[in-house]
């Protein structure tokens, strides 16, 4: 997901950018809210972070801004701030969330994510999946690679989607067992290597470009070659 940060504090700028590329996102960095009038404008982003008093145009202003002509992309204010009148000025222009400086990096990260499932339990679902040439229907519980269906267990069936869903994130073992076993991951078990393996063999074996990729250590994601 693509981050535009609004911060003039440089040495907090690049700290904050650091730790959310660190976490698969990607943050592009400005320093005054003039600025960043411009950069939406001419590039789409999943998430905005405005702190108020910076150069050119406050956040809170960049934050109305927004909302006069995109009213679902997240906003998070990040300030020093921290009066209740400052937080319900910012939450009147419909902030969606208010971080007083200073915060840790992780309850910011948090709070995004909490973001992200709501404003996904809101969005119609898609019903076609398509990455590369797998495509995967959802309605009917189907899935083809370059037109040829492939049959799958519904264990290996429900793995295939939790990564599909999220094309590039990064699953570790607990967050599967978890999510498609609804278990708590043991460490003397192997379920998940068997299911990778069974999944690899029917969805890349035959095919020139690999789309289930392992990050030593971490975990397991989909994503094209290309």
């Amino acid at each position: 997901m693509k981050i535009l940060l609004l911060e003039d504090d440089l040495i907090l700028s690049a700290e904050l950018g650091k730790f959310l590329e660190n976490n698969d996102y990607e943050c592009k960095r400005v320093y005054d809210g003039d600025v960043f009038m411009r950069e939406i404008k001419a590039n789409q982003y999943d998430f905005y972070l405005l702190d108020i008093n910076v150069p050119k145009i406050n956040g809170l202003d960049v934050c109305e801004k927004i909302r006069s002509v995109d009213q679902d992309t997240p906003i998070i204010m990040i300030s020093a701030y921290g009066d209740i009148s400052d937080k319900k000025d910012a939450f009147s222009r419909l902030a969606d969330d208010y971080l007083v400086k200073p915060f840790q990096f992780e309850e910011l990260l948090m709070r995004m994510e909490a973001l992200k499932r709501r404003k996904h339990l809101t969005e119609s679902p898609s019903e076609i999946i398509i990455i590369d040439d797998l495509v995967i229907d959802k309605t009917e519980q189907k899935v083809s690679r370059a037109g040829k269906e492939i049959n799958l267990t519904v264990k290996e069936y429900q793995l295939l989607l939790l990564l599909a869903e999220t094309p590039k994130r990064i699953f570790s073992k607990q967050q599967i067992s978890e999510q498609v076993w609804d278990i708590n991951f043991s460490t003397n078990t192997n379920t998940i290597e068997v299911y990778i393996n069974f999944l690899r063999k029917k969805i890349d074996k035959e095919f020139d470009t690999k789309l289930i990729h392992t990050r030593p250590g971490f975990g397991y994601y989909i994503k094209s070659e290309q």
